[in-house]
């Protein structure tokens, strides 16, 4: 399964990957409760991250590794989750010195397991809305930060 998304910040391409380097920041992003058990302050390669989201009362726990940091962008990738595959580049695209697009590929597996299964395509139907969400508080949270 593949899933893309694109928006544009008016915030320089440094200031976007700085933003991102941030482990506060998934948090700030993500639009349903969760609870980081385990992340550097500030995001590099080989950093490890252990959270938790809240589908209502599920617990879904995630493992991921952040690989290929740059100023260009960076890799998420899982180690163990509710995806049986998850890869996540996050694309920063210089526009111009004040403008960058975000660009999001995430390819994933589906788990086995039937419970498994249908959680991981609930996460999946919802991806619209969540980077949705996240290009809105992006900009919003950078936005304001520049003004």
């Amino acid at each position: 399964m593949k899933f893309e998304h694109r928006f544009r910040v008016r915030a320089s391409q440094e200031s976007v990957a700085r933003f991102h380097a941030s482990a506060g920041s998934l948090r700030a992003i993500t639009p349903m409760p969760m609870t980081v058990q385990q992340a550097p302050p500030v995001l590099g390669s080989g950093s490890e991250i252990r959270f938790t989201l809240w589908m209502g009362p599920l617990p879904l726990r995630w493992h991921a590794r952040v690989e290929n940091v740059s100023l260009d962008g960076f890799d998420d990738v899982q180690i163990s989750g509710p995806f049986g595959a998850w890869h996540h580049r996050h694309n920063f695209i210089r526009l111009d010195d004040a403008t960058t697009e975000v660009y999001d590929v995430v390819e994933a597996e589906l788990p086995r397991g039937l419970l498994r299964r249908a959680l991981a395509l609930l996460m999946w139907a919802g991806m619209p809305l969540l980077f949705a969400y996240r290009g809105w508080r992006t900009r919003a949270l950078l936005q304001r930060e520049a003004a």
